[in-house]
């Protein structure tokens, strides 16, 4: 097997995968990256930054012939046959290829999966000004370049033309692979020194920008492939901070000149995991988490301490995590490890009890942080409340989902002193960005249908947290009994009968049509109709009718229409319920877009979302068991 490393222009190679002379190999799966994933790749290569090695498969060997396609968004013929197969690289160059050439409209999705159109922007000012601000300079704006708030009604920015491209200061970056077309925009700028400056500090290089391959000649055999293939896909990992820190913490003198030994931070973070073993809640964090929350701590510290005019920016980035020294990871390893124990317990306030159920891991990094910073303040009433607003604010938000560093830092700055306000009264403390960026649409409700979805689970356990009680046993669903009754989210009318009665798929799995009970209890349900297992229920658990109702609306559910089994009535009273329930929570008004009196619509309805399985592991409703 014969190899080489060319250096490739942006420009050939975006040339290269627009005729089809590079294109992927059949077996790759679809272009899946994501907005935020395509906006941060635009900042790194105009900053010059590299972006890692692309692999490359010379065509024409007679052992490996894998049937080609063409590279999403190009319009490249099915025989056309290519020169090279892409091995490795196929979502940098999907994205590159679709955000600078063309119309620049690139088909992705955000964090939660939500399909949408997005085009990529220059903000020509802010990019000569100071290259640390060119992660600000990079714009993603919807596809037709019109942003719209309050349900499409009203237009905040219109960048659908040259001209009022040039007017908002907004380069579109498709014209980067055209630079004829790029010349002729900026000339209609009337701004020479900017035109000048922006043309050569920015566009110049970026056009030039240059990506290392590597070159897989045509006598590599097909065992070959598949083993670089499985290495550059599961092996060619980022590189592990945890893994760096632990090789330069065991390298510390001064530890070993007071200690006698080296600092094992393996060994370290084992001891941390026994701790937090013994809640459920935390079995999902990682090394890298921690190692988050001590970087977190450590430059706020340095922040508050620096009285410059710049002073040291408040970070988990991991350039910052791998700034950490073994004094740093020390100083707050103790506290962190108290305060993420204390998360676990404050999740079991908020009847979140187990890691599957955990609406964002990531969130637990800034509560961590939060909770060391405001230390015994953070179980005053006022103070828990605040932070109670907070995390749900993130979760039912989904605030937390994506590239979430910058967030992080906000909170860890933000949350505490805004906390601290409930004791002190200070009107001055400002309230924090996850808090006022939080919006709930009504109709998300509608394409809220499995756990992958944090205020899926967010709702799921708002629910317990409102004294919800299990429909045969009577039990709330505390931390005790939530383990020892099994509880899980199961339907209300059940999918065998919603089947059966042709109720839509969408309102049969949404979360208005879930609710939170024991495994026996659900077995013991089945999949009837609602208006059978009611009587059933009475009867099996020895109560009277008025009981079991009470029982039935602890969970926000009108049991006159399980008892007649209206599912519209049912639908339509449970989604106004939850509404009010998110509302409490997040402390802010929901966004209503969908009729008090209509099932499905909505901007966040279920047919704006990626699809997904309708019906998830462990969500089991026992449909066999009819009457059993």
């Amino acid at each position: 097997m014969g190899f080489q490393t060319p250096q490739y222009k942006l420009s050939d190679l975006m040339q290269k995968v627009g005729d089809g002379r590079i294109q992927l190999p059949d077996f790759q799966r679809g272009y899946k990256w994501d907005d935020e994933r395509i906006r941060s790749l635009l900042v790194t290569i105009t900053l010059g930054h590299p972006l890692g090695v692309v692999m490359l498969l010379q065509t024409g060997n007679d052992q490996v012939r894998f049937k080609p396609k063409p590279v999403e968004g190009t319009t490249v013929a099915i025989d056309v046959a290519p020169d090279h197969l892409l091995l490795d690289g196929q979502q940098r160059l999907t994205s590159l290829f679709q955000a600078l050439t063309g119309d620049g409209v690139v088909a992705t999705k955000d964090v939660r999966g939500k399909l949408m159109d997005r085009r990529y922007y220059l903000d020509l000012r802010l990019a000569i000004a100071d290259p640390a601000r060119r992660d600000e300079a990079v714009r993603s704006l919807p596809g037709d370049g019109v942003v719209r708030t309050n349900f499409g009604k009203d237009v905040v920015l219109d960048v659908s033309t040259p001209d009022k491209e040039r007017a908002s200061g907004l380069f579109p970056l498709r014209l980067i692979s055209q630079p004829t077309e790029a010349f002729a925009w900026l000339l209609a700028l009337n701004d020479a020194d900017l035109v000048n400056r922006f043309h050569t500090e920015v566009f110049t290089p970026t056009q030039s920008y240059e990506i290392p391959a590597i070159e897989l000649d045509k006598t590599t055999t097909k065992s070959a492939v598949a083993t670089v293939f499985e290495k550059v896909n599961t092996g060619g990992l980022p590189l592990n901070v945890f893994e760096l820190l632990t090789a330069v913490f065991a390298g510390d003198k001064a530890y070993f000149d007071e200690h006698g030994t080296d600092f094992r931070l393996n060994d370290d973070w084992a001891a941390t995991k026994a701790l937090f073993a013994e809640h459920r809640v935390l079995s999902g964090v990682a090394n890298t988490d921690f190692l988050q929350a001590v970087t977190l701590l450590t430059t706020h510290q340095r922040h508050r301490a620096d009285t410059s005019d710049r002073p040291v920016a408040i970070s988990a980035r991991k350039e910052d995590v791998f700034r950490l020294g073994l004094t740093d990871y020390l100083t707050w390893v103790g506290p962190l490890r108290e305060a993420f124990v204390w998360s676990a317990t404050f999740l079991a306030d908020q009847h979140i009890h187990e890691s599957a159920f955990l609406p964002y891991r990531t969130q637990l990094v800034p509560l961590a942080a939060i909770k060391v910073l405001l230390g015994d303040q953070a179980d005053i009433v006022g103070v828990r409340k605040r932070i109670a607003q907070w995390y749900w604010c993130g979760v039912l938000g989904e605030l937390y989902g994506g590239a979430v560093e910058t967030r992080f830092a906000r909170d860890v700055e933000q949350v505490p002193d805004w906390a601290r306000a409930a004791l002190t009264g200070d009107s001055t403390a400002a309230t924090p960005r996850t808090v006022a960026d939080a919006a709930f649409v009504e109709s998300r409700l509608l394409s809220l249908r499995t756990r992958n979805a944090a205020a899926y689970k967010g709702i799921y356990a708002l629910l317990m947290a409102g004294g919800c009680r299990d429909w045969k046993y009577q039990q709330a669903f505390d931390q005790v009994q939530y383990a020892n009754l099994a509880v899980d989210i199961h339907h209300v009318f059940p999918r065998a009968w919603c089947i059966a009665n042709s109720v839509e798929p969408d309102l049969r799995e949404s979360i208005v049509n879930k609710t939170p009970l024991g495994a026996a209890t659900n077995r013991f349900i089945g999949g009837a109709s609602p208006a059978a297992y009611m009587t059933k229920l009475q009867a099996g658990a020895g109560i009277s009718a008025e009981e079991l109702d009470g029982l039935v609306a602890t969970h926000e559910i009108e049991p006159a229409a399980l008892r007649s089994a209206d599912f519209t009535g049912f639908f339509l009273a449970r989604r106004a319920a939850l509404l009010r329930l998110i509302e409490a929570a997040m402390g802010k008004t929901a966004q209503r877009d969908v009729d008090a009196d209509v099932l499905l619509g909505g901007e966040e309805a279920p047919a704006g979302f990626e699809g997904e399985p309708l019906v998830e592991d462990g969500d089991t409703d026992n449909e066999v068991l009819l009457d059993a």
